[in-house]
């Protein structure tokens, strides 16, 4: 009486702004509520065979722990749950929690939620963020699905159960690889446009490629907790091999877009080498300029560098000063400039044909 007062109240405080409940009963009659209090979808826990309940909260910590404490769940420490790094599992023999990491990208801006499900007996409480829907569009054709499992056993039912959950998470997560591949294509795309700043594009790689390294690590996070429930062997999943094949799978499938999400890192990896390559392109590009600007200073200075030293030499009182009423000074610093500047371009052109062969 006293527990009842307790989830009665929790109930009164819990908001739910969408939550749905499926049924399967012993006589195999399936049963879809949608909208209505939380409290009402456990009072026929005991009546049913098998009984999922969805609820979408807000991100707070106390609301899972009251909806686990109304659900039954005494065992879980729901607040080193939420402090885990993207993913937990946590079996206490007659109660089994895990936590999934479920992803929303937008731009370059990647945002993970928590996805809870909750199992004991013949239970499945998934609890998410109401900013996630992923699992509304199996609860459209769940009663389709539980229709073919109503002749299993309730472990078989608990196992098959979950491993679709886990399915439709992993599927919309994997979905948004298409879109960072999207992203991805079009950054590689600006690196051949001439307009767009490659200071930018270069910032937008980097970006790119942290949202990468958090979708690995939500990947990664994903496949320990496939595995915990593959090899784990808890209580309350099924010992069927053929079931647990099916966990395998989906193992399997996580093995395939953890590939595929680091050969996309490696992509735009490789558009940072091009982008540094751009760089020391341009700036070799611009060494080559102040070499030829030099060049051709260091011809002029050469070239005024003899006629200065005759004109210094005749202004200094050599031949008393009459050097320079001599017919054949102007031809002399005329020809002593012409000389001096061949050679001078001589020896640049010499120079840079012997930079090129080395």
């Amino acid at each position: 009486m006293k527990m009842q007062s307790i989830r009665e109240t929790s109930t009164q405080s819990i908001p739910v702004p969408l939550s749905f409940c499926i049924l399967l009963f012993p006589d195999g009659r399936i049963e879809r509520r949608v909208d209505q209090p939380v409290a009402e979808y456990f009072t026929a826990v005991k009546e049913a065979s098998v009984v999922w309940i969805d609820c979408s909260i807000s991100d707070d910590e106390k609301e899972i722990e009251k909806l686990a404490l109304l659900a039954g769940f005494t065992k879980i420490p729901i607040p080193k749950l939420t402090h885990g790094f993207y993913s937990a599992y946590e079996d206490y023999d007659t109660e089994l929690v895990i936590m999934l990491p479920s992803v929303t990208v937008k731009g370059e801006k990647m945002t993970v939620h928590p996805l809870f499900v909750l199992i004991r007996d013949n239970l499945v409480l998934t609890i998410h963020s109401d900013e996630i829907n992923r699992l509304l569009r199996f609860s459209r054709y769940a009663q389709q699905f539980f229709k073919r499992i109503a002749t299993e056993n309730t472990p078989d039912k608990i196992t098959l159960t979950l491993e679709r959950i886990i399915d439709e998470n992993n599927d919309r997560n994997f979905e948004y690889l298409r879109e960072i591949e999207m992203h991805g294509d079009a950054i590689s795309k600006s690196l051949i446009e001439e307009s767009i700043a490659k200071k930018k594009v270069a910032h937008d790689i980097y970006k790119m490629k942290h949202v990468l390294i958090d979708y690995l690590n939500v990947l990664w996070a994903t496949k320990d907790v496939v595995d915990s429930l593959r090899y784990g062997d808890a209580d309350l999943i099924t010992n069927d091999e053929k079931l647990l094949g099916r966990i395998g799978i989906l193992s399997d499938n996580i093995d395939r877009h953890i590939e595929l999400s680091e050969q996309m890192s490696n992509v735009l990896a490789s558009g940072l080498e091009v982008m540094q390559s751009i760089y020391n392109n341009q700036l070799q590009s611009l060494n080559n300029r102040f070499a030829l600007v030099t060049a051709y200073l260091t011809v002029l200075g050469t070239a005024f560098l003899v006629p200065n030293t005759i004109a210094t030499i005749a202004g200094s009182g050599v031949m008393e000063g009459s050097m320079a009423r001599q017919w054949w000074y102007v031809p002399l610093l005329a020809g002593s400039t012409i000389v001096a500047t061949l050679v001078s371009f001589l020896w640049v052109v010499h120079v840079w044909k012997k930079r090129d062969e080395d």
